[in-house]
Protein backbone atom coordinates (compact mmCIF):
# COMPACT_ATOMS: atom_id res chain seq x y z
CA UNK A 1 0.00 0.00 0.00
CA UNK A 2 1.08 3.60 -0.96
CA UNK A 3 -0.48 6.08 1.50
CA UNK A 4 -0.11 9.82 0.33
CA UNK A 5 -1.52 12.38 2.75
CA UNK A 6 -2.24 16.03 1.07
CA UNK A 7 -2.94 19.27 3.13
CA UNK A 8 -6.17 21.31 2.01
CA UNK A 9 -6.65 25.24 2.52
CA UNK A 10 -10.03 25.06 2.49
CA UNK A 11 -12.28 28.36 3.92
CA UNK A 12 -11.56 27.54 7.99
CA UNK A 13 -7.89 28.20 9.42
CA UNK A 14 -7.10 24.77 9.50
CA UNK A 15 -6.01 22.27 6.95
CA UNK A 16 -8.15 19.34 5.86
CA UNK A 17 -6.37 16.17 5.42
CA UNK A 18 -6.88 14.05 2.39
CA UNK A 19 -5.82 11.00 1.86
CA UNK A 20 -4.82 8.94 -1.83
CA UNK A 21 -4.71 5.15 -0.49
CA UNK A 22 -3.25 3.43 -3.43
CA UNK A 23 -2.64 -0.41 -4.29
CA UNK A 24 0.68 -1.02 -6.19
CA UNK A 25 -0.44 -4.86 -7.55
CA UNK A 26 -4.56 -3.65 -8.82
CA UNK A 27 -3.84 0.01 -9.37
CA UNK A 28 -6.94 0.66 -7.54
CA UNK A 29 -7.28 4.31 -5.78
CA UNK A 30 -9.31 5.55 -3.04
CA UNK A 31 -9.14 9.16 -1.93
CA UNK A 32 -10.73 9.82 1.92
CA UNK A 33 -12.36 13.93 2.47
CA UNK A 34 -11.05 15.51 -0.85
CA UNK A 35 -11.65 18.97 0.35
CA UNK A 36 -10.59 20.58 -2.79
CA UNK A 37 -6.87 21.23 -4.87
CA UNK A 38 -8.40 18.65 -7.12
CA UNK A 39 -5.74 19.54 -9.60
CA UNK A 40 -3.04 17.83 -7.23
CA UNK A 41 -5.12 14.96 -6.63
CA UNK A 42 -6.14 14.11 -10.29
CA UNK A 43 -1.81 14.45 -11.06
CA UNK A 44 -1.36 11.81 -8.46
CA UNK A 45 -4.42 9.37 -9.63
CA UNK A 46 -3.01 9.44 -13.14
CA UNK A 47 0.54 10.59 -13.34
CA UNK A 48 1.95 9.26 -10.09
CA UNK A 49 0.07 6.16 -9.63
CA UNK A 50 -1.19 5.88 -13.20
CA UNK A 51 -4.06 3.93 -11.29
CA UNK A 52 -8.10 3.86 -11.54
CA UNK A 53 -10.08 5.95 -8.52
CA UNK A 54 -12.29 3.45 -6.35
CA UNK A 55 -13.84 5.11 -4.00
CA UNK A 56 -14.54 8.61 -2.88
CA UNK A 57 -14.74 7.91 0.69
CA UNK A 58 -16.49 10.98 3.22
CA UNK A 59 -15.52 10.58 6.78
CA UNK A 60 -18.67 13.23 7.34
CA UNK A 61 -20.86 15.46 5.50
CA UNK A 62 -19.12 18.93 6.38
CA UNK A 63 -18.20 21.55 3.66
CA UNK A 64 -14.53 21.24 4.64
CA UNK A 65 -13.72 18.01 3.72
CA UNK A 66 -16.16 17.24 0.67
CA UNK A 67 -15.78 20.60 -0.94
CA UNK A 68 -13.73 18.65 -3.88
CA UNK A 69 -15.52 16.18 -4.45
CA UNK A 70 -17.56 16.72 -7.09
CA UNK A 71 -15.04 17.76 -9.55
CA UNK A 72 -13.08 15.24 -8.77
CA UNK A 73 -15.67 12.49 -9.44
CA UNK A 74 -16.22 14.65 -12.92
CA UNK A 75 -12.53 14.09 -13.54
CA UNK A 76 -10.93 11.08 -12.29
CA UNK A 77 -14.79 8.53 -11.68
CA UNK A 78 -15.05 6.53 -8.61
CA UNK A 79 -18.07 5.96 -6.09
CA UNK A 80 -18.99 8.28 -3.40
CA UNK A 81 -19.49 6.40 0.12
CA UNK A 82 -20.99 8.32 2.95
CA UNK A 83 -22.64 6.61 5.98
CA UNK A 84 -26.10 7.07 5.33
CA UNK A 85 -26.81 9.62 7.93
CA UNK A 86 -24.92 12.30 6.97
CA UNK A 87 -26.11 11.17 3.06
CA UNK A 88 -28.95 13.60 3.84
CA UNK A 89 -26.56 16.69 4.93
CA UNK A 90 -24.40 16.61 1.94
CA UNK A 91 -26.90 19.02 0.49
CA UNK A 92 -28.27 20.95 3.45
CA UNK A 93 -26.34 23.63 4.27
CA UNK A 94 -27.62 23.82 7.82
CA UNK A 95 -25.48 20.45 8.26
CA UNK A 96 -22.72 21.00 6.09
CA UNK A 97 -21.86 24.21 7.29
CA UNK A 98 -20.97 25.52 3.52
CA UNK A 99 -22.19 29.07 4.62
CA UNK A 100 -21.14 28.97 8.21
CA UNK A 101 -17.35 28.89 6.95
CA UNK A 102 -18.11 30.82 3.67
CA UNK A 103 -17.82 28.05 1.38
CA UNK A 104 -19.63 27.87 -2.10
CA UNK A 105 -23.19 26.18 -2.02
CA UNK A 106 -22.23 21.98 -2.65
CA UNK A 107 -24.77 19.90 -4.26
CA UNK A 108 -23.78 16.36 -4.16
CA UNK A 109 -25.34 13.29 -3.85
CA UNK A 110 -23.86 9.77 -2.58
CA UNK A 111 -23.48 6.86 -5.02
CA UNK A 112 -23.78 4.24 -1.61
CA UNK A 113 -24.53 4.77 1.78
CA UNK A 114 -22.25 2.85 4.00
CA UNK A 115 -23.01 1.63 7.79
CA UNK A 116 -21.35 0.27 10.49
CA UNK A 117 -19.39 -2.99 9.75
CA UNK A 118 -19.05 -2.93 6.21
CA UNK A 119 -15.80 -3.87 4.48
CA UNK A 120 -14.13 -2.00 1.55
CA UNK A 121 -11.43 -3.21 -0.45
CA UNK A 122 -8.83 -1.33 -2.37
CA UNK A 123 -6.96 -4.51 -4.09
CA UNK A 124 -6.19 -7.05 -1.15
CA UNK A 125 -6.76 -4.25 1.53
CA UNK A 126 -9.81 -4.42 3.60
CA UNK A 127 -11.03 -1.73 5.25
CA UNK A 128 -13.79 -1.74 8.15
CA UNK A 129 -16.02 1.04 8.42
CA UNK A 130 -16.69 1.80 12.24
CA UNK A 131 -19.91 4.48 12.69
CA UNK A 132 -18.12 6.63 14.75
CA UNK A 133 -20.82 9.82 15.68
CA UNK A 134 -20.14 12.69 17.82
CA UNK A 135 -18.83 15.26 15.87
CA UNK A 136 -21.53 14.71 12.97
CA UNK A 137 -24.28 12.16 13.89
CA UNK A 138 -23.18 9.70 10.83
CA UNK A 139 -19.25 10.25 11.46
CA UNK A 140 -17.29 7.51 10.21
CA UNK A 141 -13.72 5.99 10.88
CA UNK A 142 -12.09 3.72 8.30
CA UNK A 143 -10.03 0.87 10.44
CA UNK A 144 -7.51 -1.29 7.89
CA UNK A 145 -6.01 -4.21 9.92
CA UNK A 146 -3.29 -5.11 8.15
CA UNK A 147 -1.68 -1.79 7.62
CA UNK A 148 -2.55 -0.88 11.14
CA UNK A 149 -4.06 2.19 10.58
CA UNK A 150 -7.16 4.51 11.20
CA UNK A 151 -8.57 7.29 9.26
CA UNK A 152 -10.65 8.81 12.13
CA UNK A 153 -12.34 12.25 10.20
CA UNK A 154 -12.89 14.62 12.69
CA UNK A 155 -13.47 12.32 15.49
CA UNK A 156 -9.96 11.97 17.30
CA UNK A 157 -7.46 14.31 16.72
CA UNK A 158 -3.58 14.42 18.38
CA UNK A 159 -4.59 16.13 21.45
CA UNK A 160 -8.20 16.45 21.16
CA UNK A 161 -11.19 15.83 19.60
CA UNK A 162 -13.77 17.34 17.83
CA UNK A 163 -16.31 19.72 18.15
CA UNK A 164 -19.39 18.64 19.34
CA UNK A 165 -21.22 22.28 19.31
CA UNK A 166 -22.26 21.89 15.67
CA UNK A 167 -25.54 20.70 13.91
CA UNK A 168 -26.18 17.02 14.73
CA UNK A 169 -23.18 16.70 17.05
CA UNK A 170 -23.21 15.39 20.48
CA UNK A 171 -20.42 15.45 23.44
CA UNK A 172 -21.78 12.20 24.81
CA UNK A 173 -21.75 10.08 21.65
CA UNK A 174 -18.67 11.86 20.58
CA UNK A 175 -16.91 10.25 24.07
CA UNK A 176 -18.70 7.15 23.61
CA UNK A 177 -17.22 6.55 19.88
CA UNK A 178 -13.95 7.77 21.01
CA UNK A 179 -13.45 5.39 24.47
CA UNK A 180 -15.24 2.46 22.85
CA UNK A 181 -14.77 2.10 19.35
CA UNK A 182 -11.67 3.86 18.86
CA UNK A 183 -9.36 3.17 21.89
CA UNK A 184 -10.54 -0.63 22.11
CA UNK A 185 -8.21 -1.16 18.57
CA UNK A 186 -4.46 -2.21 19.16
CA UNK A 187 -2.36 0.15 20.83
CA UNK A 188 0.04 0.16 17.85
CA UNK A 189 -2.51 1.79 15.43
CA UNK A 190 -1.29 4.60 13.82
CA UNK A 191 -4.41 7.81 13.68
CA UNK A 192 -4.40 9.89 10.55
CA UNK A 193 -7.13 12.41 11.66
CA UNK A 194 -9.04 15.17 9.21
CA UNK A 195 -6.86 18.16 10.86
CA UNK A 196 -3.56 18.53 12.10
CA UNK A 197 -0.66 15.92 12.25
CA UNK A 198 -1.14 12.04 12.41
CA UNK A 199 -0.88 10.33 16.24
CA UNK A 200 -0.82 6.61 17.69
CA UNK A 201 -3.89 5.17 19.71
CA UNK A 202 -1.76 4.50 22.54
CA UNK A 203 -0.41 8.40 23.01
CA UNK A 204 -4.22 9.57 22.96
CA UNK A 205 -5.61 6.61 25.58
CA UNK A 206 -4.41 7.99 28.93
CA UNK A 207 -6.40 11.63 28.02
CA UNK A 208 -9.70 9.42 27.45
CA UNK A 209 -8.93 6.97 30.37
CA UNK A 210 -8.89 10.51 32.83
CA UNK A 211 -12.73 11.20 31.42
CA UNK A 212 -13.56 7.76 32.43
CA UNK A 213 -16.02 7.55 35.18
CA UNK A 214 -14.74 5.64 38.22
CA UNK A 215 -15.54 1.97 39.05
CA UNK A 216 -16.14 1.73 42.48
Amino acid sequence: MVLKELKIQTWITLKTNCYVIFDEKTKEIMVIDPAGDVDQIEDLIKNVFEGKLKYIYLTHCHADHIAGVTELKNRCGGKVLIHRIDAEGLNNPEINLSPYIGAPEIELEADSRIDDGDLLHIGNLEFNVIHTPGHTAGSTSLYCKKENILFSGDTIFAGSWGRTDLPTSSREQIMDSIINKILVLPDETFIYPGHGKATMLKDEKPIYLELKPKEW
